[in-house]
């Protein structure tokens, strides 16, 4: 574990995506309009999610079997592509969050770095769809990587792909539990909820000068 040090100017942004840039890829949220909307057994399907989940989010099973496993476990009357269509249109951007931190990366000239549990077939489409790589310059996300936060490996991951101390990099996740984690491990943070607080939280914040 890194010690405490005095932040210095900050070269990097390490964000998740869930939860600051884009909606949640499968929160508990759009289970329930599921749940509601083919009418499933909301007891069993959130016992098995909570079972199986976590395991394809680190890539040790994959998208099918996940839905095989959760919920196509007996016969139903909507297909598994009617099902796959509803759970990626669940994820929708928070208005102006993506353009802002382009906006910053290109200001301060700042390397970017995606910190997340996201499922592999869900990340890519997010990807994908909101053409995150225009702001990414990778991804440390728990289907590549096969960890899961809050293991700090990801956080040394991050730093070591984009060659910068934990104390000139900010740590942005909506999860104050992780971002309680990343400042042990010697991170800047700013425990995400709203873009206008963020703003003004980025004007107190010292950026490197190249």
């Amino acid at each position: 574990m890194h010690k405490q040090i005095k932040p210095g100017a900050i070269k990097a942004l390490f964000l998740d995506i869930g939860g600051v840039l884009l909606t949640n890829g499968w929160g508990h949220e759009s289970r329930f309009e599921a749940i509601e909307k083919f009418r499933l057994n909301k007891e069993e399907v959130e016992e098995r999610h909570k079972i199986a989940f976590d395991t394809y989010e680190i890539d040790k099973i994959t998208f099918d079997e996940y839905l095989d496993w959760v919920f196509f476990y007996k016969e139903r009357r909507f297909s598994k592509k009617e099902f796959t269509k509803f759970m990626f249109q669940q994820s929708q951007a928070l208005d102006g969050c993506i353009a802002f931190f382009k906006e910053l990366k290109q200001q301060h000239h700042l390397k970017v770095i995606a910190v997340s549990n996201e499922g592999r077939e869900l990340n890519e489409y997010r990807i994908k769809q909101f053409k995150l790589d225009e702001l990414f310059d990778a991804y440390v996300s728990s289907c590549y990587v096969r960890l899961h936060k809050p293991d700090k490996s990801m956080l040394q991951m991050a730093c070591d792909i984009s060659h910068t101390l934990p104390e000139h990099a900010l740590y942005i996740d909506d999860t104050l539990l992780l971002v309680d984690v990343a400042k042990l491990f010697g991170l800047q943070t700013l425990h995400f909820q709203r873009l206008e607080s963020a703003k003004e939280f980025m004007k107190t914040c010292k950026f490197y000068k190249q």
